[in-house]
């Protein structure tokens, strides 16, 4: 990833920020698809809706969560991740929301540069009282 990809950069550091807001006061973070424990480092930030299939939610909150490695990878691929993750959604925002999103998901949206880096400065901002609440680098 490169400053001339700042999509990719945007995506990244919105992940971070998930995740570091996703975590307790020692660091640790829940997966939302099988309950495991894990520090924010060792977790993913998983799309509910994959970043690749909707320009529209890649890079909005309410569809990245944390998510273990595991569930993330092989278990959205092969496993029961997928089922657990739309129903951990429908319990956290409800049904209806959960519909919207999936009857959205193919409306484009444009993300310009400018706006791309504007987004990335402010969650750089987050991520860093984040870091300076849980006082982990």
């Amino acid at each position: 990833m490169t400053a001339k990809n700042p999509k990719a950069k945007a995506i990244t550091t919105l992940q971070k920020l998930v995740r570091l807001k996703a975590a307790n006061d020692n660091g640790y973070c829940q997966c939302v698809t099988c309950g495991t424990w894990k520090h924010w480092k060792e977790c993913d930030a998983g799309h509910f809706i994959a970043k690749g299939h909707s320009s529209y939610w890649a890079l909005r909150e309410e569809n990245i969560h944390v998510q273990c490695k595991s569930c993330n990878g092989w278990g959205m691929r092969y496993g029961t991740a997928a089922i657990e993750y739309t129903r951990w959604m429908e319990d956290f925002y409800g049904r209806d929301f959960v519909t919207y999103m999936l009857e959205t998901k193919r409306h484009p949206i444009k993300y310009y540069k400018k706006d791309l880096l504007e987004l990335i400065k402010a969650w750089n901002l987050q991520i860093k009282e984040q870091i300076a609440r849980i006082g982990d680098l």
